[in-house]
């Protein structure tokens, strides 16, 4: 099957009118601040603290071998800068976010390279197809359903969806280790079946090569080097290491889920000419919501990613500006009747995720009646 674009069209002439009006206005802010739409020395400085929070407690794991105890704790410390890496210096730097300069963003983006992915198809799926095609089934990556997830109103119910609720979390945890071993061979197929991945056959000869060889790369590191170089332990260290798995996993799949799969975003579908009757700006702020503003603590971990709404609008603004850009969007959408979506609290935010997963799994789909 191959993949067709979907338009957006101008159903409210007014509010077609918010992002234009909504862009003069960030510029201005910019502007009149005299700063720089990239990173600024706090962000430095959360990139080289989450780096080596990643880094050093496995550098201590290989050399002290410390106690088990002391280990699981180390390989937890690994798994939640693993996550916080992937939120904001990784996820900045593939969007052109992080620097000026494309080769500092190049490097940085390829961070991503320690959860074992790869960049190539990550800009596939998250900057062309998600950002472009938010909460539409069929075409966002993101939100498609995975083995026994449903994550749209729009797709067959089964029998065990209504119980994903139970499970869900445990599933979440995952995320890294498929992404590592699965997900990249998987989804670099998919693409150039479907059209997707528009590279030319010598050129995703290339592209395999280097994602099998940073596989290699990174099973060498992980496995190879500990147990069969340094032969330490292979129970404790395989437990270690899919500690640090899980944890990475679940906060990236439930950072990412509370701002998208949650009650107040919609799921619009396209008609039979592949047409969204809405505008790109006004799609976005139907489908994204943003949680925890005011939390500094969530807003530097989780790379600004609370702040979906202003990131989905700007993603190539480093997000250590959201706050005072979230200032601008909300009052424009305001004043526009544009919907502006949050969750005030983490709490709410994954309460209403909850919420959502089980209405998703007694739900009919909207497409056909499902028994």
């Amino acid at each position: 099957m191959s993949f067709t674009p979907i338009r957006f069209i101008h159903k409210d002439q007014n509010k077609a009118l918010f992002f234009s009006e909504l862009r003069k206005r960030v510029d201005a802010y910019f502007k009149e601040k005299n700063l720089s739409k990239h990173c600024n020395p706090e962000m430095v400085i959360k990139t080289v603290i989450l780096l080596s929070a990643y880094i050093l407690p496995f550098v201590a794991i290989l050399v002290f071998q410390p106690a088990f105890g002391i280990c699981l704790l180390l390989w937890s410390l690994i798994g939640l800068a693993l996550a916080g890496i992937g939120m904001s210096v990784m996820h900045d730097a593939n969007h052109g976010a992080y620097s000026s300069s494309s080769k500092v963003n190049y490097w940085l983006g390829h961070s991503l390279n320690l959860l074992g992915g790869s960049v190539f198809n990550w800009k596939l799926q998250h900057n062309i197809l998600h950002h472009t095609y938010t909460n539409i089934a069929g075409v966002d990556d993101d939100i498609d359903d995975k083995l026994v997830m449903r994550f749209s109103p729009h797709t067959r119910v089964k029998w065990y969806h209504k119980f994903q609720v139970v499970y869900a979390f445990l599933f979440y945890g995952i995320l890294t280790l498929y992404w590592a071993l699965l997900k990249d061979f998987i989804q670099f197929n998919r693409y150039t079946k479907d059209g997707v991945n528009k590279s030319s056959r010598a050129e995703n000869r290339q592209i395999l090569f280097k994602i099998t060889l940073s596989k290699i790369f990174y099973f060498s590191v992980f496995i190879i080097l500990p147990l069969f170089v340094l032969k330490m332990p292979a129970g404790p260290f395989i437990t270690g290491f899919l500690l640090m798995q899980f944890i990475a996993g679940l906060v990236l799949t439930v950072i990412f889920q509370l701002a998208h799969t949650v009650e107040e975003t919609s799921h619009p579908l396209p008609d039979k000419n592949f047409t969204i009757e809405n505008n790109w700006a006004i799609h976005q702020m139907n489908t994204t919501v943003n949680f925890a503003r005011k939390s500094k603590l969530i807003s530097w971990y989780v790379g600004g990613l609370n702040f979906q709404v202003e990131h989905h609008l700007f993603p190539t603004i480093c997000h250590v500006h959201y706050p005072e850009v979230a200032h601008i969007v909300k009052a424009t959408a305001e004043e526009f009747g544009v919907p502006y979506l949050e969750n005030e609290t983490f709490g709410n935010a994954l309460s209403s995720h909850v919420n959502t997963l089980i209405r998703f799994g007694k739900l009919p789909s909207l497409n056909e009646a499902i028994a």
